[in-house]
């Protein structure tokens, strides 16, 4: 066995990584746990924020980062691989992708069992494979999740601003003096409307003309590769996958008429319903639901949207403005709250907060008289009362 073809990438790899920007998760990890695992979408980041760790905290010679998809590993063992590491002086091993590992709860059970001095650190690209694991690894690994970019920490990353988290309490009451101080020095729309078409995949920078080509590629590795890892799946299902994800994306936010959507794809409810959540965990699709179905895992959503507004566009030239505002404060606000679907309003907050989501000229006649309502307006750089500017709703992660 032959190895050093890895570490030869790892050093590679380690030593042209930038350190220039972190996501926000990158300061919330222990990184002193043992074993830590980072879940998360396609594409938002997470071999980039291991490259940093390494390069920034760790002497690279008792240090390995591989990827799982290394075409090494279609003759070689990866405890092979833990083996040799270790007893050459390893201290510290990155698994990158580790959902392209069959079977890799228990290899990661036995690394944990055996090799009681090593860290570890594993990643996965799809959040459905790393979730189906989780139950028997919650006692040995310390897990977090990586969601894409925040409206906030892409303003960060293109050098526009950079703005500590806002919290859902000082975002309701101290909106004004909050987006004031911002919109004093940036205009902020522009760069409002460029992270709903760009923002929330990091890799958008590395080619802007050919991103939304890309982030089609992505969805299409997702159905194809992610989810057939995980649940036994026929073809016929992936195509099913494929047309539920595209008559959602060209009719979001899609209220759905669950019986005609059925037969259009040609399936029982059971099995639709089980569709959606696996387009829902492959970070495809957001499903909104009532506070009462919410419990339920296989109950039927009131709205679905695709997952991000960087979908949208991916999907369609020219999606709908209501559709891009309401998707981006469901993605942006789902990542730090609940959020339910609510008898009046748009969206509902944790256990009272009713919100309503619309442009400028946006009224109260729908929630009015309603206790702990307001209004997300959109293309206003800061609000009044209890209208808050939406693109606000992106500082809080």
């Amino acid at each position: 066995m032959n190895c050093d073809v890895l570490y030869r990438n790892s050093r590679r790899l380690i030593m042209h990584q930038s350190l220039e920007f972190k996501r926000e998760l990158y300061s919330k990890i222990n990184w002193n746990a043992r074993f830590i695992g980072i879940k998360g979408p396609k594409g938002v980041g997470k071999s980039t924020m291991l490259l940093q760790y390494i390069k920034e905290n760790l002497k690279d010679e008792n240090v390995l980062y591989v990827s799982l998809d290394d075409m090494w590993f279609a003759t070689n063992s990866i405890m092979d691989l833990v083996e040799y590491h270790y007893v050459n002086g390893g201290t510290h091993l990155f698994l990158d992708e580790i959902h392209k590992c069959a079977h890799w709860q228990t290899y990661i059970k036995n690394i944990y069992d055996n090799y009681p001095t090593l860290k570890v650190v594993f990643t996965g690209s799809s959040m459905l494979q790393i979730e189906k694991g989780e139950g028997d690894l919650s006692r040995r690994v310390a897990m977090y999740t990586m969601n894409g970019m925040s409206f906030r920490e892409y303003l960060n990353f293109e050098g526009i601003l950079e703005h500590p988290v806002i919290s859902l309490e000082d975002l309701l009451t101290k909106h004004v003096s909050i987006a004031s101080d911002i919109t004093e020095t940036i205009r902020i729309i522009p760069h409002f409307k460029d992270y709903c078409k760009f923002g929330y995949y990091p890799f958008y920078k590395e080619d802007k003309e050919g991103f939304h080509a890309r982030l089609n590629e992505v969805c299409r590795q997702v159905i194809e590769s992610d989810i057939p890892s995980v649940e036994k799946v026929e073809y016929i299902t992936i195509q099913k996958l494929k047309k539920l994800l595209m008559i959602i994306a060209l009719q979001v936010p899609f209220v759905p008429k669950m019986e005609d959507l059925y037969t259009q794809l040609e399936t029982t409810r059971e099995q639709g319903l089980k569709l959606l959540e696996l387009l829902q965990r492959g970070a495809l699709l957001g499903l909104l639901k009532t506070k009462v179905k919410a419990v339920k895992q296989m109950a039927a959503p009131e709205k679905m949207f695709l997952d991000n507004p960087n979908l949208m566009y991916a999907f369609n030239k020219n999606p709908e403005i209501g559709t891009i505002r309401e998707t981006f404060f469901y993605n942006q606000v789902s990542r730090a709250a609940e959020v339910y679907y609510p008898k009046n309003g748009d969206f509902q907050i944790n256990e009272n907060i009713i919100i309503e989501v619309g442009g400028a000229d946006k009224s109260f006649n729908q929630i009015k008289d309603i206790p702990n309502s307001y209004l997300a307006i959109d293309n206003v750089e800061f609000g009044r009362g209890n209208k808050i500017p939406l693109w606000l709703f992106g500082f809080l992660y």
